[in-house]
């Protein structure tokens, strides 16, 4: 591989990584190609990439980026995996590959440029995803207005009741 092709590998990665909210280090050795096309499957649909890169070249990729605190964790055979749009999401894809496959780890990760254990990823898989978080937030604001409607009503029922109860005994009086 020449300086120019490295040159384009090295670019091609800072773009990805700098756009990048989250970026995790895993561990691949011995794995089929199968087996990663099946992960690189999954991270697309959970908003995700995977690349193997030479650990030089991600190195300098990483260096001065968002996620400058894991380039020196670049050993070995390794490859990284990007999320974009929704952190949460591509944790899970990665830890749910991870249980299945036994020649699959995660290593390290990167959130926003902090620096993130294999086991404080695990504990961000376990996060609702971002839908289920809106999701929660909308019931929570529709439920202060509901809520409001149902007090509101129980008092007018209450004064309804006295007044119901006013008539029928002026009602008995009068009779």
């Amino acid at each position: 591989m020449n300086r120019s092709e490295k040159a384009v590998i090295i670019e091609s990665i800072k773009s990805r990584a700098d756009v990048a909210s989250f970026a995790a280090l895993t561990d691949f050795k011995g794995m089929p190609v199968e087996e990663l096309t099946n992960l690189r499957v999954r991270l697309r649909d959970a908003g995700g990439e995977y690349h193997v890169v030479k650990n030089t070249l991600a190195r300098i990729a990483l260096t001065g980026g968002t996620h400058d605190a894991i380039k020196d964790k670049f050993h070995e055979n390794c490859g990284v995996a990007f999320g974009f749009d929704d952190p949460v999401a591509v944790a899970k894809a990665l830890s749910d590959f991870a249980k299945q496959s036994k020649l699959f780890s995660l290593r390290c990760a990167s959130l926003d440029g902090k620096e993130m254990s294999a086991d404080q990823v695990e504990a961000l898989a376990k996060l609702p995803g971002r839908e289920q978080l809106l999701g929660q937030l909308l019931g929570t604001m529709n439920a202060v207005p509901t809520n409001f409607v149902s007090l509101f009503a129980n008092m007018l029922r209450g004064l309804l009741y006295a007044l119901k109860a006013i008539e029928e005994q002026k009602g008995k009086a009068a009779a």
